[in-house]
């Protein structure tokens, strides 16, 4: 049982993850096709939301059940879950590119292959360059380099704007949640450890060799920042839970968050910095007085 909700934890966290690697099968081998894909079946909620911000989504023809963003993307026609997509459907479909992640699984994307169909996959990054450098290969994929690299550009300079805001300010201690059953940290291996740092603060769990972690440990590290995503978990039932630890500073100072797991583990480049400022404004609050 342990070992079932450790994997779906992982695959909550990873099948929202938006940070994506590209793997051989995109890298090591010719795509079917040299001009633009016209039509796309999406098996990434960020993937799909990257080719809305990329301006491709009439070319979109399919999306997982978990492809909510933007709110359009929900009405496009679903392929399956992440991990269980439906191939029949797929080929039906007549799609010239699959966009896969590592979840994705490796016979359904052998059997897609073995028909011809081009499938790209992209697998888990762990911080905002690899994001950018992905987000760039889907815009040559698509067409779109150039409105990939502008955009990319734009959230750069958001970035160095709003960490100038917390420049000199002393650095908090965060502990971000993304499990709870069991409990899972953010360490340096995820891309939300650049969403800390940028945000001047200093992760507690950046050295820890696994994200799963007890209670006393968080103890502990003592953070003055709690922060739980609300993927799949009771985020409320978590926020009262932590209020019981009263040694924590987070407690005391009744600094204990809750965002939102899509917005937390599904960025792009440009979501990523719009939560970045969110992030600054409750390890900050001071930047922005006066």
């Amino acid at each position: 049982m342990k070992k079932h909700v450790i994997t779906t934890l992982f695959i909550v966290v990873f099948a929202y993850a938006g940070i994506f690697i590209l793997t051989n099968s995109y890298a090591g081998e010719p795509t079917a096709k040299p001009t633009p894909y016209q039509r796309i079946i999406s098996l990434s909620p960020a993937i799909t939301e990257a080719l809305y911000l990329l301006g491709v989504e009439d070319r979109i023809i399919g999306v997982t059940t978990y492809c909510q963003k933007p709110p359009d993307a929900a009405k496009k026609e679903k392929i399956g879950t992440i991990l269980e997509i439906n191939t029949e459907k797929v080929i039906s479909l007549k799609p010239d590119l699959v966009i896969g992640t590592g979840l994705t699984n490796s016979k359904d994307t052998k059997k897609l292959k073995n028909l011809g169909i081009n499938v790209v996959t992209f697998d888990i990054s762990k911080d905002f360059d690899w994001l950018c450098h992905i987000f760039i290969e889907l815009g040559k994929l698509v067409g779109k380099e150039e409105q990939a690299r502008t955009m990319i550009a734009e959230s750069k300079k958001r970035i160095v704007k709003t960490q100038k805001k917390v420049e000199g300010l002393s650095r908090k201690k965060v502990f971000v949640q993304l499990g709870s059953k069991p409990l899972f940290a953010v360490t340096r291996d995820y891309f939300i450890n650049d969403l800390i740092e940028f945000a001047g603060g200093v992760n507690i769990f950046k050295d820890a060799q696994s994200g799963l972690v007890s209670r006393e440990e968080v103890v502990r590290r003592n953070p003055d920042i709690v922060i739980i995503t609300t993927m799949g978990i009771t985020g409320e039932k978590e926020q009262k839970t932590w209020q019981q630890y009263r040694t924590i500073n987070a407690v005391k100072n009744k600094n204990i968050y809750l965002v939102d797991s899509d917005r937390m583990c599904s960025p792009t480049p440009v979501s990523f910095v719009e939560l970045l400022e969110d992030i600054v404004k409750i390890l900050h609050p001071e930047a922005f007085e006066g």
